[in-house]
């Protein structure tokens, strides 16, 4: 029988243990999401939002197809645990929300990044999707497109606090506001909100940080000075993230946009664990082993002998490289192996005869294989070809053979968000707690095959 480092999934039916057997079938990883979860991050962000007496609005932040999560289930997920808006980058998953029927009379959506020459603004509008404009080309485009459609747009100007990315400096913020304002008052824009980004707000413990985040906030107050002067007060001024969400209150305004946050996890460890925060990681990211075999001490392992052996020993394969996403800087090294250095490759849980164990990617991550030195015989711990095994997913930490995204991130040098942002679509996607979830009438709106 198969050892499963995995928990016991809940499944919701029949159906749903025939669709988690099939997807074992069709590929030897799944990336299982909570929508319990999920519904329950955004849920407390709402909390706290609503404890700071602001009376703001929260939005769910589902670019990237939700950081990897899925837009749809994860969209529904956020507007059940009471996001009133939605948030994506690209034009193309904020069309496709209002093309699956999240109507305007269930949530706002905005979109903020795109090439404002191509982009399918006439769509847009029609769609009552707000629109970030951060620049005069992109004001006088927007407009253009908004007499062709015979409808206003909204709009939410972009400002830069201080970031160095997208908007409007203090020194060119005179000239858009000469733009705007002929715009707003034919009709042709409506000028709903005003916001900016922040750059430090995640490292609450750093003296200079703080100053800097004070600095932003100031200048963000100061263009909603100028704003108003002008006679474009604006309606909606949204500037925390997820960090400031946690930790500025006073900066809430009328709307934040918690993103890491609704996926569980806290914006940078060195705020504290995500479970510091009432949060849930939402994805689990399993896998099922390849070949096992035994090693004599002195083998090397995969590309660059960057590994050897230090005893004989089994490896087994785990069948997800990075063509899956699993990121090649979380590749393991010994002081043995060809560059004389150690490293601490990505941490895997594994389930033995003895109880689970934590080993780790040895030697280099491969485009669709990683090899892992369980350093001890197989046949003693009873591990075998076949076994499911958990790179992370909610837990405590690789401390407690418990790794999560967090732990993979430091292994690879990079931030959880990127660990799950990475994982390629060819990772089945599996959803939990569908029916607690979403809305009966919305179930069509996700693929039967992927409800656990």
């Amino acid at each position: 029988m198969s050892l499963n480092a995995a928990p016991s999934w809940e499944f919701s039916s029949a159906s749903g243990r025939d669709n988690y057997e099939k997807a074992l079938e069709d590929y030897p990883g799944q990336a299982i999401v909570d929508l319990a979860a999920l519904k329950g991050n955004m849920e407390e962000m709402v909390r706290r939002v609503g404890e700071s007496g602001s009376g703001a609005q929260v939005m769910g932040v589902v670019k990237a197809d939700a950081y990897g999560h899925g837009l749809i289930p994860a969209a529904l997920a956020a507007l059940a645990g009471g996001a009133t808006w939605l948030g994506t980058a690209q034009p193309r998953e904020a069309l496709r929300l209002r093309r699956e029927g999240i109507g305007p009379d269930r949530c706002r959506i905005l979109t903020w990044i795109y090439n404002v020459d191509k982009a399918p603004l006439d769509d847009l509008i029609r769609a009552d999707i707000d629109l970030a404009v951060g620049s005069l080309h992109i004001v006088d485009r927007v407009g253009e497109a908004a007499r062709r459609v015979g409808v206003p747009a909204r709009v939410h100007v972009k400002v830069d606090t201080g970031f160095g990315r997208n908007g409007f400096t203090p020194q060119s913020f005179d000239s858009a506001l000469d733009v705007l304002g002929p715009l707003a008052a034919e009709g042709t824009l409506d000028v709903v909100g005003l916001f900016s980004h922040l750059a430090v707000a995640d490292m609450p413990d750093v003296p200079d940080f703080v100053a800097s985040t004070d600095a932003q906030i100031a200048c963000f107050e100061d263009f909603d000075r100028r704003m108003t002067d002008a006679g474009m007060k604006p309606r909606i001024r949204h500037l925390a993230n997820t960090a400031a969400t946690l930790n500025r209150p006073e900066i809430h305004y009328e709307l934040t946009r918690p993103g890491i946050a609704l996926y569980g996890y806290e914006p940078d460890p060195s705020m504290g664990r995500s479970a510091d925060y009432g949060l849930t990681p939402a994805m689990t990211l399993q896998a099922q082993l390849s070949t096992v075999k035994d090693l004599e001490a002195g083998h090397g392992i995969s590309y660059g002998r960057t590994y050897l052996t230090s005893a004989d020993t089994s490896t087994a394969i785990m069948p997800l490289g990075y063509a899956d996403g699993i990121h090649r800087s979380a590749s393991g090294f010994d002081a043995q192996g060809s560059t004389g250095t150690t490293h601490r490759g990505g941490p895997v849980r594994l389930m033995t005869k003895q109880g689970p164990r934590l080993v780790r990617v040895s030697g280099r991550v491969c485009m669709d294989q990683c090899i892992l030195d369980l350093e001890g015989k197989a046949s003693t711990m009873g591990v075998q070809e076949g076994d499911t095994v958990v790179l992370f997913g909610p837990g405590r930490g690789e401390g407690f053979c418990e790794p999560t995204a967090d732990d993979w991130a430091r292994a690879a040098g990079t931030i959880s968000y990127e660990i799950f942002t990475c994982l390629r679509n060819r990772i089945p996607r599996l959803y939990l707690h569908v029916p607690e979830v979403i809305n009966p009438e919305d179930m069509h709106l996700l693929d039967p095959a992927s409800i656990l």
